[in-house]
């Protein structure tokens, strides 16, 4: 088996997300720790307790979702004293995912990560007043049905293809007028569904520019190193292991969009024939299986779950 792991992104947070594996194991534990120390609050509080629209706040479900992943790989390399580069061969996120894959292949530390992760949620949230963006999920059309639909919508304003998830799931994202054109025009061309993101603002379209000025500042300012495997990138769907390839890119992530169904399908081209999610939610499992159907993938987010892992890794 020639393995992937990967690591998810908002969407995928719940209350109660970790708790289970702090109580099991010590590195998990350690891991929720050291992320309330680096931001100097009690988000583990917030992660196991809620209230749930406190969880649900970007800045928040940024650094919580990076914590769990975090913590299951400790899980892994600490106490199971798994060698990453014995078990896999890359390494990707969605979206945010990208930053946990970076910090479980070392090129990241955690405490780095965990701050540059909510600076990234505070960043993407002000770019753009609430109610002047949306995204929405287009269901059952190809993916340059949907860019064409998008450039129709636009006009003047900005509507753009934000995550190419699978086949036939791509979701958009701009102003929210021409998002609501969009959705419409979905409809009338056959999409199964088109429905509009329960998000606050326009996710990786040309509308984050000054989140990406602010995370460029920051990023500037963090050591990056090789990381142990190479890192498949949101941008290019390709692989990057060059630190300076890797900073340019997550600059650049913030307004391009997540080319997950090519990562994915790199990835297999590559020789990939088993993908792990590890974290919360099992919402990339899910799309795998559509993207590449002889792939076999799984989620890892239970104690139960990542001993079983650990078993078969060991």
């Amino acid at each position: 088996m020639t393995r992937a792991f990967l690591f998810p992104g908002q969407g995928s947070q719940f209350v109660g997300m970790g708790k289970d594996l702090a109580e099991a194991f010590p590195a998990a534990r350690q891991t929720f720790e050291e992320v309330d120390d680096a931001l100097g609050d009690h988000l583990s509080r917030v992660m196991w307790e809620g209230p749930e629209d406190k969880l649900n706040l970007t800045e928040n479900t940024q650094p919580a979702l990076l914590a769990v992943s975090t913590a299951c790989m400790r899980v892994m390399t600490r106490e199971a004293n798994i060698r990453l580069d014995d078990v896999i061969t890359f390494a990707a996120g969605h979206s945010l995912g990208e930053y946990s894959a970076l910090t479980a292949t070392g090129a990241l530390d955690l405490a780095d990560t965990a701050r540059l992760v909510r600076l990234r949620g505070q960043a993407m949230q002000s770019a753009v007043p609430v109610g002047i963006g949306a995204m929405a999920a287009i269901l059952g059309l190809d993916f340059a049905e949907v860019q064409e639909i998008a450039k129709r919508a636009a006009g003047s304003e900005v509507c753009q293809a934000a995550n190419d998830n699978s086949t036939g799931q791509v979701v958009i994202s701009g102003h929210a007028g021409a998002v609501e054109a969009a959705i419409a025009m979905a409809s009338e061309m056959g999409a199964k569904r088109a429905v509009k993101l329960p998000v606050s603002a326009p996710f990786h379209s040309t509308l984050m520019a000054p989140a990406a000025q602010r995370m460029a500042q920051a990023l500037a300012d963090t050591d990056i190193r090789p990381p142990i495997v190479p890192v498949v990138s949101n941008v290019t769907a390709r692989g990057a292991a060059d630190p300076h390839e890797i900073r340019r890119l997550l600059v650049d992530q913030i307004t391009g969009m997540v080319r997950w169904r090519e990562s994915v399908q790199w990835m297999r081209g590559q020789g990939v024939d088993e993908m792990v999610e590890i974290g919360a939610g099992k919402v990339l499992a899910g799309l795998v299986k559509r993207i590449e159907k002889d792939v076999q993938a799984e989620s890892v987010g239970t104690p139960e779950q990542l001993d079983a892992l650990i078993q078969r890794l060991a």
